[in-house]
């Protein structure tokens, strides 16, 4: 059995399942398997330091699998921004079909990958950015409520009003994004009018991804309120694991008036990637999302992505089934 929705159709994916992009996590390693389970994975492109070595998780990527997978490319208004016209040329080049836009202003990308054929997914956390999007060209939308991992934007949306009110206006495809991570979510999702979901933190929590065991381990343990919000006051929130160095994050920012510079010896990324490394989930800042408190176990990604389909199927099939008279 399957789940057909529009993403499936115009995607080529067998599931309504996709893995987002996400920074140190998608890798090879993690994409493949996601696309050999009937979903849609996606690299991410500036988490290789050049142009050059994304060419080649390309490349290694389509050794593990002959399934659609994508790129993920964030636009992050910059001083000196990443070489991006370089990284999507190695997109293009290395015959990528879909990509997974994110962030600030991405007309000219959109414009650039549409031009070669490339199906565009823009990444999202209100309405009118959505629609905007769209406007752009984009093939897709994936709306991100605020349960999500990472930025969750400004507005505060959750998932239950974000979804819905982007699906009565946004036409292209959907999918809903921050909280999902088994099959009672992608009912709920597809309920809602999505056309299907977009996992991170559930993803991080699975046997291929290229992650330290104590991280998932942690990710297991903790439950629904083990996130804190930073850069709340610095207005460029994000949702993080709750641990000794996001309690001081927050701390600081309570105080009033923090800048940055006052954050920026805790937040740095070669602190975070050193405390990954050695397993030390006190050590750095991890984006993870409220799903945590709906993960109990460490499966398979094919092991998931079936479960999550199977029990969706069931709850549409049965439980809800059942209830009309």
């Amino acid at each position: 059995m399957a789940i057909k929705t529009r993403f499936t159709e115009e995607f080529g994916i067998e599931h309504p399942i996709a893995q987002g992009g996400m920074q140190w996590v998608g890798y090879a390693e993690m994409v493949a398997p996601v696309a050999n389970a009937g979903g849609l994975g996606f690299l991410t492109a500036l988490t290789q330091p050049t142009p050059e070595d994304l060419a080649k998780e390309i490349a290694r990527t389509k050794e593990m699998t002959d399934k659609p997978f994508g790129v993920n490319l964030t636009i992050l208004p910059a001083i000196k921004p990443p070489p991006y016209a370089e990284y999507r040329d190695a997109i293009i080049q290395g015959g990528v079909k879909i990509v997974e836009t994110a962030g600030y202003k991405p007309q000219e990308h959109i414009d650039h990958f549409k031009q070669h054929g490339i199906k565009i997914i823009h990444k999202c956390t209100a309405v009118r950015h959505a629609l905007s999007a769209e406007r752009m060209g984009a093939d897709a939308i994936s709306i991100d409520g605020f349960e999500c991992a990472g930025h969750p934007g400004e507005d505060d949306i959750p998932g239950l009003i974000l979804i819905p009110a982007a699906a009565d206006k946004v036409k292209v495809p959907m999918l809903a994004s921050g909280g999902f991570g088994d099959g009672r979510g992608l009912a709920a999702a597809l309920a809602l009018g999505a056309d299907g979901i977009n996992m991170g933190t559930r993803f991080c929590v699975t046997k291929e991804a290229p992650i330290n065991e104590a991280f998932k381990r942690q990710m297991v343990e903790n439950d629904e309120r083990a996130t804190n919000l930073i850069f709340r006051t610095l207005h460029n929130t994000a949702r993080v694991m709750k641990n000794a160095v996001s309690d001081e994050v927050v701390a600081i920012e309570r105080k009033g008036g923090a800048k940055f510079e006052d954050v920026q010896h805790l937040v740095a990324g070669v602190r975070g990637r050193k405390a990954m490394a050695e397993g030390d989930t006190d050590g750095g800042i991890w984006s993870a999302g409220m799903i945590q408190g709906l993960i109990h176990d460490i499966p398979t990604v094919e092991e998931l992505i079936d479960r999550i389909v199977a029990d969706a199927e069931k709850i549409i099939k049965g439980r809800l089934e059942s209830m009309i008279k």
